[in-house]
């Protein structure tokens, strides 16, 4: 399953790119995802909480970044993990790509979702609304941490630890937030004029 979102960071791409390729500092800003290990070689343990309608998924995994090009800002990563209880698993890849937008960063985010058993019941719809869902909720933290380390630096006393983490994942608000997505779409297909973009 492919799912395509974009989101724009009102930072430099440099210094946008140099945050995302940390990945503890990444992690307190994913909604309900938490660093349990480090092995040392790229490799992060980690736990992950989530909702898909009144479904909820606990998972235990890894993450590493398998790929970067400097040059054109683009990095992959990584992640595997199955269900604590149940039998299911879900493998993504996640490939980020970051580009200058005016005095900015634009974000493009290509992720590669394969799922089993519970979270496959649902269909694509529900997990790309709900995978925009978080990724809106990430961004927001990771604009908040990259504008609080900025004055932090100015200051002289920086530190590259994220200030702030994601609101927590709660399966209201995400559900409801990914029903008004989905109805929209809705809306967009059967009342106004034909434009693939709006049904991403």
């Amino acid at each position: 399953m492919l799912i395509d979102n974009e989101f724009e960071v009102a930072a430099p791409v440099d210094r946008v790119w140099a945050y995302l390729l940390d990945v503890p500092n990444l992690v307190p800003c994913l909604p309900g995802a938490v660093l349990v290990g480090d092995d040392g070689d790229g490799t992060y343990q980690g736990k992950v909480t989530t909702r898909l309608g009144p479904v909820r998924l606990n998972f235990s995994g890894t993450a590493k970044i398998v790929d970067t090009d400097e040059a054109a800002h683009r990095m992959v990563l990584e992640a595997s993990g199955s269900e604590d209880r149940g039998k299911g698993t879900a493998e993504m890849t996640v490939t980020a790509t970051l580009r200058a937008a005016g005095r900015g960063t634009r974000v493009h985010v290509a992720q590669d979702l394969t799922v089993s058993g519970a979270a496959a019941q649902f269909g694509r719809g529900m997990i790309a609304d709900v995978t925009s869902v978080l990724l809106n909720s990430f961004a927001e933290c990771l604009q908040y941490n990259i504008d609080n380390q900025g004055s932090a630096d100015q200051r002289g006393g920086a530190t590259a630890t994220a200030v702030r983490a994601a609101a927590p994942a709660s399966g209201l608000a995400i559900g409801l937030r990914a029903t008004v997505m989905a109805l929209k779409r809705v809306f967009a297909r059967f009342f106004l004029p034909y434009d693939a973009s709006r049904l991403r």
